[in-house]
């Protein structure tokens, strides 16, 4: 697609995901940008910091998915609440078991500025009783969505959530309803996915009236990764007939490793697929590609040496982009203030509404200021608003506590751009 290209055409890709570090705290929410239009090379976002991060439940958020409303032009990031590195150290069966059923929610009109965090409870419906219907879970992951236009009728859309639980002896893929990702809309659906062993990490993608999913097989018949697509319109429900497609997707690379966690999504314009997969514990994801969702063997390995994505980028979601939300996103990456001390100035009035701030991706551009009170020395600290980095991505409890079951714990942005100026007259002033 040339530069010119119209705002509101397809251009671009917005990946989230979270990362691998076990010496650390990256557990938390991250964003990459396709290098233009193209998906197969990709720069983080906001200096490669978090975006978002979780100071409710386990204070880890992982396994992010990215959705839109296109009813109500509302964005929506969805991660599990789990935090293996730095929690309570419970171990797998114990997260896997009688653990958190709260998914991590925030909520955007423009993939710049995020809600605050809420939490919706998949084992409970909209007055906070137990679902009906509902069977006994353990945690919920890998939570990901398919939007039906008409779910409740038409043009009365809603998102259909899949998700990974241990029900009884084994893990099965379980779906519920919901239009906004609140407890009040969400309704519990049932069982989706049950081959009597453990399946997790559903992703799906939909063309030409099919529907197509990506799951992992963790048990005895060691099939991998495997797809399998179905025709039936209503595709969430028990009567839907699936075929399966393929099995050990991209067990190449995984070298002695797992491979998991798998997202889809299609090329702008053209009939070609990508499937990441993630290779475990570490590695992050890998590219597959597919001309052909229909054909025997769909998925192969992507041979580029152009592939770029930043080490144990792991288990997330892609969302196409128009031109001018590539653009929009660009320009709300700043890296730092131009002038950080705007000087003097007579009255509080003065202060300027506007800043320049410098720009990861180079250049700068204007941003509003959000004033706080001068203090006793009449210096008044501004903070940007509407950059990636203004974002709640940090958090502390009591005393400055950043453990993760420290009380109080209140989120705060690590990455905010800020600005000072003085004010004339103030100076003595308790």
């Amino acid at each position: 697609m040339t530069a010119g290209a119209g705002a509101g055409q397809p251009y671009g890709y917005l990946m989230v995901h979270f990362l691998e570090d076990p010496e650390g705290y990256a557990e938390k929410i991250y964003l990459d940008l396709s290098e233009g239009d193209d998906p197969e090379r990709w720069n983080p976002l906001n200096g490669g910091a978090p975006i978002l991060a979780s100071h409710l439940g386990t204070t880890g958020a992982r396994d992010p998915h990215l959705t839109f409303n296109p009813q109500t032009g509302t964005y929506y990031i969805l991660a599990t609440d789990l935090r293996v590195f730095g929690g309570d150290d419970a171990g797998w069966a114990g997260w896997s078991h009688g653990y958190s059923t709260r998914m991590n929610v925030w909520e955007s009109r423009d993939l710049i500025t995020w809600s605050p965090l809420r939490q919706l409870d998949v084992a409970l419906g909209p007055d906070g009783a137990p679902a009906a219907g509902a069977p006994a879970m353990g945690m919920m992951w890998a939570a990901e969505t398919t939007f039906v236009p008409d779910l409740h009728g038409e043009d009365r859309g809603a998102f259909v959530v899949y998700w990974t639980s241990t029900v009884g002896d084994h893990q099965v893929i379980l779906w519920g309803s919901t239009t906004d990702f609140t407890q009040e809309t969400f309704a519990f659906g049932g069982v989706l996915l049950d081959h009597g062993d453990d399946t997790i990490d559903t992703t799906m993608i939909q063309h030409g009236g099919r529907t197509y999913r990506v799951t992992k097989d963790n048990g005895a018949t060691a099939r991998g990764l495997f797809m399998e697509v179905t025709d039936a319109p209503r595709w969430w429900e028990p009567e839907a007939s699936w075929r399966e497609v393929q099995t050990r997707i991209g067990e190449g690379y995984a070298a002695g490793h797992g491979v998991e966690g798998p997202t889809m999504f299609r090329a702008h314009g053209e009939d070609r697929w990508y499937l990441y997969v993630d290779v475990i514990p570490s590695v992050g994801y890998r590219p597959m590609v597919s001309t052909d969702l229909d054909a025997e063997t769909p998925w192969t390995p992507l041979d580029s040496d152009r592939f770029h994505l930043r080490a144990s980028t792991k288990h997330g979601g892609v969302l196409g982009l128009t031109r001018a939300q590539h653009d929009a996103l660009r320009a709300a990456d700043a890296r730092a203030a131009v002038v950080e001390d705007l000087g003097t100035v007579s009255s509080v009035e003065a202060l300027s509404a506007t800043a320049e701030a410098s720009l990861h991706g180079g250049g700068t551009a204007s941003f509003p200021v959000d004033w706080a009170a001068p203090d006793a020395d009449g210096v008044v600290v501004g903070t940007l608003r509407g950059t990636l980095g203004a974002n709640l991505d940090a958090w502390a409890g009591e005393g400055g506590s950043t453990a993760w079951d420290a009380p109080g714990k209140e989120p705060f942005s690590s990455t905010a751009i800020r600005v000072r100026a003085t004010v004339e007259g103030v100076a003595g002033v308790a």
